[in-house]
């Protein structure tokens, strides 16, 4: 834990933010568990690359595998304050909250009940995971699998294309529910 005694000035920037607040800043280093961000105002921090910190969720809306797919070491980013994280004396931001979410837009678009072709991006025991549009997932739950391939795991290959229809679509969780069984082939 940072003593906020030892860095008033740390701790007074921090605590002069407000959600929503816009800050920029250059990406100065890419963690396994996330990104450090070195902001253009406020003081450096005494232990970590930036002051500014990127959890992985928070990068994008779309599914990656490795955060140098999303920003790079030198990148200029402008992001989202989502909170001062007091244990660390940092920044909690955001990047993907300053980008348009995929989902609303395709949830404002597409109905219940549309069928379309997917990627398997994940197979799971219990269901394989399609992506039906850029940025946009759902999961095809075993009972909703085709009768003639019932086990995820073994009758599907990732990236392999699949049709679905969309049975469930809830905008406030982001979620997308989909049937392989009830698409015409």
């Amino acid at each position: 834990m940072i003593e906020p005694t030892r860095n008033p000035e740390l701790w007074e920037f921090l605590g002069s933010l407000q959600q929503g607040d816009l800050l920029s800043g250059t990406v100065a280093a890419i963690e396994p568990f996330g990104v450090f961000v070195a902001l253009d105002e406020g003081p450096p921090h005494p232990c970590f690359p930036g002051v500014g910190f990127l959890t992985l969720p928070e990068l994008s809306w779309r599914r990656f595998d490795d955060a140098s797919e999303v920003v790079q070491v030198g990148d200029h980013v402008t992001c989202e304050f989502l909170q001062f994280d007091t244990y660390n004396g940092e920044a909690r931001l955001s990047l993907r909250a300053t980008q348009p979410d995929p989902f609303q837009a395709f949830a404002e678009h597409v109905g219940v009940g549309r069928q379309l072709t997917g990627r398997v991006v994940l197979r799971l025991p219990f269901a394989v995971v399609v992506e039906i549009a850029d940025g946009v997932e759902g999961p095809v739950h075993v009972s909703e699998l085709a009768p003639d391939r019932p086990d995820p795991e073994a009758d599907f290959t990732v990236g392999e294309e699949i049709t679905v229809i969309i049975t469930e679509i809830d905008r406030q969780r982001r979620t997308v529910s989909l049937s392989q069984r009830q698409a015409t082939p």
